[in-house]
């Protein structure tokens, strides 16, 4: 029998790590309701008092399983802009390609990141548009912003257009749309399309 404790299987800094991966696979099996400090030690192999030394309880942990998951969702989004044409117009559809492939595969992680609440320079990051995975769509919408505009109304525009089919792809309205995407994200080149000259 080994005499290897829990502890010695996570070593030179990793076991934070170790940690938020435990709590992404509790969420993606279980849901919100499956992440506990204890079961999230359990499934790291480690002692039920170790995530104290890395997270400041069960909302320490949700915030840093957030900010996994926000640079996952970021680098996604970015993965399907760079495979589309290089075209100012490709690129935001393929970061539009992207967002709604994070929803579906990771469906739990997303519900986190966008349901969730706490006294966070993250979440606050978010709401001022200055968080990495906005600077994404921020950066996508630039192109098609009118001069003089506020560029949060033509961000707000795209995000909310895109978030809310995500939404209802998750909650079951629409059942599986895969094949309505390319119809739905047309919708798109009437909000970036510049207007009408009287």
């Amino acid at each position: 029998m080994s005499s290897e404790k829990p502890k010695d299987r996570h070593h030179h800094g990793n076991l934070r790590a170790a940690l938020i991966e435990a709590g992404i696979a509790l969420l993606t099996e279980g849901g919100l309701d499956a992440l506990t400090l204890r079961k999230c030690a359990a499934r790291a192999g480690v002692s039920h008092a170790a995530p104290a030394h890395h997270f400041d309880g069960l909302d320490g942990l949700r915030v840093a399983i957030a900010e996994e998951g926000f640079d996952r969702f970021r680098r996604r989004m970015l993965a399907y802009a760079d495979a589309a044409p290089q075209t100012p117009r490709d690129r935001l559809f393929g970061i539009c390609r992207g967002y709604l492939a994070f929803a579906r595969q990771e469906p739990a992680l997303y519900d986190l990141i966008f349901s969730f609440r706490a006294n966070s320079r993250m979440i606050e990051d978010l709401e001022e548009g200055s968080a990495p995975s906005y600077m994404v769509l921020r950066d996508s919408c630039a192109p098609f912003q009118p001069a003089g505009a506020d560029p949060v109304i033509l961000e707000t525009q795209v995000w909310s257009l895109v978030h809310g089919y995500a939404m209802l792809i998750l909650t079951g309205r629409f059942g599986d749309t895969s094949a309505r995407d390319e119809e739905f994200l047309a919708v798109l080149d009437r909000i970036i399309a510049p207007p009408l000259s009287p």
